[in-house]
């Protein structure tokens, strides 16, 4: 009766969670922490590949030989050939394929994985005489170990541990605890391990889960759950926390036992069934991960553990077997066919990170660049938290005021408004409580904001803003709602009071959000989330005529957010947030629009700085604002803070960078 009270639990939960009829998304998404693809029916069996050929034969090193971490390894060099790794109570060791030793660690060490660099290897594994994670780096042309790393002690057994290296060569580490506990810390850069081990995020993994494998080219994390099936996680720093099902136990899979051992290799995974003494191959495709015939393993009582590594003509395996042969080593005459990889884009760090905004969850949302006539580095940078006001931070990103608000949701800003008897600088917000445009007036000389007052509008649900300014002066604020209504309110005073006059009113056939003006050409652009960005003369008294600039597809993925303008007489650029990919998009901002490229933005190791990603709003000035800032700067919001994880903030990137990665004019 257990067993059918379980049955159950388990079909309802994945009925319920839709992880019954999920696959794993495509790298693209998956590497940037975007959103995932349409379901797709997990491990869906196919018959088109015959049974390959394994033949085992039983192991034994001349050290180590019941260690139960092994890694195989594939360096070499004129004096040592290091083919495998283990750790067991008496150390590291580092061996050729014959089993003689090449290196060796003392100490009492648990669990292993390991990556190669130039020089030699890192190695991760469990220091048990202090509970701590350990990470030490290999000189293969020395034979000499390093300085170890410690990470903290946790407050769970750590199980197992895997390396995750991404694709700026920053490697990380996976901790997972049986208790259904994991974390993800970054742990060095490909030149050498850190002083400090950073902890960039928590990871809520299934119980029963102590075997996992990283594949860097898909960026996903596979855990597995004894008693369920196997699972697979963004390992990116930047991928939301979600999971998708691989495979599952019968009946709602095809693992027939329990599931043990997990290894990735490019394009498939390799997973054990202890209990069944069953190998299963899983080939991956846009879709989902095809389940291939799977090998009995009957020459095994319980074949736990796994090591895998491609080589010309297959994939070579060592086994841990709890039983009377422990060590096996075979060659699987199979090679899954690789995965296609989209082109890399370039990936930019940011310079400098804002304090988190006082908000909890998802509440960070749009920039505005405040630039200082005279002296540049007393500028601002403006963000919203749109859930409780408006905040102002520092060329330093330290937070100098917060304004109370309300829902403050789209910021924009422009100089030279007439207010009670001075001339100040403007900023507006939209405000989602009460459906109104809320002003600020800005000091010119300390950059001061103050709230001077709102503006009623008739949209029932205001959502994204932007400012114009005609070359006579007049400013224009242009909110929109979530229906697509565009409304375009030029702004005057009389004394205190100010006044909003609407002056035209446009829609999209959608939800937009973003919009920025080009005031030297007198232009529009608008963001329509789902399908384009669209340009129209920005003028109160021209014609509405909307023409495309460019379309959901290739670069862009849906949702498009925000949009900024990098002013230039000669060569002035359109920035776009590709909400769907976690990528930034350049085009010329002048017809024809060409596309100048994309880049990410990942984490800055040496400053201790996360990456970006899920960015709804951006700013990007072509100001001289001094320092790194000399070309200018562009501004993202972060939809996800990391390392360590807190609320969102704003990110600010050189645009000189931008420049130099795009080879922009």
């Amino acid at each position: 009766m257990m067993t059918n009270s379980f049955t159950l639990s388990l079909a309802a939960t994945l009925v319920s969670t839709g992880i019954l009829l999920s696959g794993c998304a495509p790298a693209e998404s998956q590497a940037s922490g975007g959103k995932q693809h349409a379901a797709a029916p997990i491990a869906s069996s196919t018959t088109a590949d015959e049974q390959p050929a394994l033949a085992l034969a039983g192991w034994e090193p001349d050290a180590a030989g019941k260690a139960e971490s092994w890694k195989m390894l594939a360096i070499a060099n004129d004096d040592a050939d290091i083919d495998r790794a283990a750790a067991n109570s008496k150390g590291l060791w580092l061996m050729n394929a014959q089993g003689q030793v090449q290196a060796q660690l003392p100490g009492r060490f648990a669990t292993l994985d390991a990556r190669e660099h130039a020089d030699g290897l890192t190695l991760a594994t469990v220091d048990s005489l202090t509970a701590r994670p350990m990470l030490i780096r290999f000189n293969s042309e020395d034979l000499s170990f390093g300085q170890p790393l410690y990470l903290p002690a946790t407050d769970y057994k750590v199980e197992n541990l895997c390396l995750y290296r991404d694709e700026s060569q920053n490697l990380f580490v996976f901790l997972l605890g049986e208790e259904g506990i994991g974390e993800q810390w970054l742990v060095a850069t490909d030149q050498r391990l850190l002083d400090t081990g950073l902890p960039v995020r928590r990871l809520s993994m299934p119980p029963e889960s102590v075997f996992c494998s990283v594949d860097e080219q898909q960026h996903l994390l596979f855990v597995n759950e004894e008693s369920v099936g196997v699972w697979a996680y963004g390992a990116h720093p930047e991928a939301e926390l979600s999971r998708e099902a691989i495979d599952m136990v019968v009946p709602f899979g095809s693992i027939a036992g329990s599931v043990a051992g997990v290894s990735s290799i490019p394009g498939g995974l390799l997973v054990l069934d202890a209990e069944s003494q069953q190998l299963h191959r899983y080939q991956q495709t846009h879709e989902r991960w095809n389940a291939l015939p799977s090998i009995l393993l009957d020459q095994l009582e319980e074949p736990e553990r796994i090591s895998s590594r491609i080589n010309d003509s297959g994939v070579e395996l060592l086994l841990v077997n709890d039983g009377e042969s422990m060590l096996n080593v075979g060659e699987l005459q199979w090679q899954p066919e690789p995965f296609k990889q989209p082109a890399p884009l370039p990936v930019l760090v940011s310079a400098v990170h804002t304090d988190p905004v006082p908000s909890a969850g998802d509440a960070a949302d749009d920039p505005a660049i405040w630039a200082h006539a005279s002296q540049p580095e007393h500028s601002r940078v403006l963000g919203t938290d749109k859930r409780a006001g408006l905040g102002v931070y520092d060329l330093q990103g330290k937070e100098l005021q917060f304004l109370p608000g309300g829902r403050l949701n789209n910021v924009d800003l422009r100089h030279d408004f007439a207010f009670d008897g001075r001339t100040v600088d403007l900023a507006i917000a939209s405000n989602r409580d009460k459906n109104s445009l809320h002003l600020f007036a800005i000091d010119q000389a300390s950059g001061e904001l103050s709230d001077i007052g709102q503006i009623a509008t008739p949209l029932s649900e205001i959502y994204g803003l932007c400012m114009s300014q005609s070359p006579d002066g007049d400013i224009y604020a242009i909110p929109n709602d979530k229906s697509g209504r565009f409304l375009q309110y030029r702004i005057s005073s009389e004394g205190k009071q100010i006044k909003g006059e609407l002056v035209r009113e446009f829609a999209t056939q959608s939800q937009p959000e973003g919009c920025v003006a080009d005031d030297q050409r007198q232009m529009l652009f608008i963001g329509e989330e789902d399908v384009a960005v669209w340009a129209l003369d920005a003028r109160a008294d021209a014609p509405i005529d909307m023409h495309q600039v460019v379309g959901i597809g290739g670069l862009i993925k849906d949702d498009i957010e925000g949009l900024a303008f990098y002013q230039d007489p000669e060569h002035p650029y359109l920035v776009i947030s590709s909400q769907g990919n976690n990528s930034y998009v350049v085009l010329d901002g002048a017809a024809p629009y060409a596309l100048r490229g994309a880049f990410r933005v990942g984490l800055n190791a040496e400053q201790g700085i996360d990456g970006v990603s899920e960015t709804d709003g951006l700013e990007v000035s072509s100001r001289n604002l001094g320092g790194a800032w000399g070309a200018g700067m562009l501004v993202l919001q972060d939809g996800r803070k990391r390392m360590p994880e807190g609320n969102q903030n704003y990110k600010y990137v050189p645009w000189q960078a931008v420049a130099e990665a795009l080879n922009l004019d």
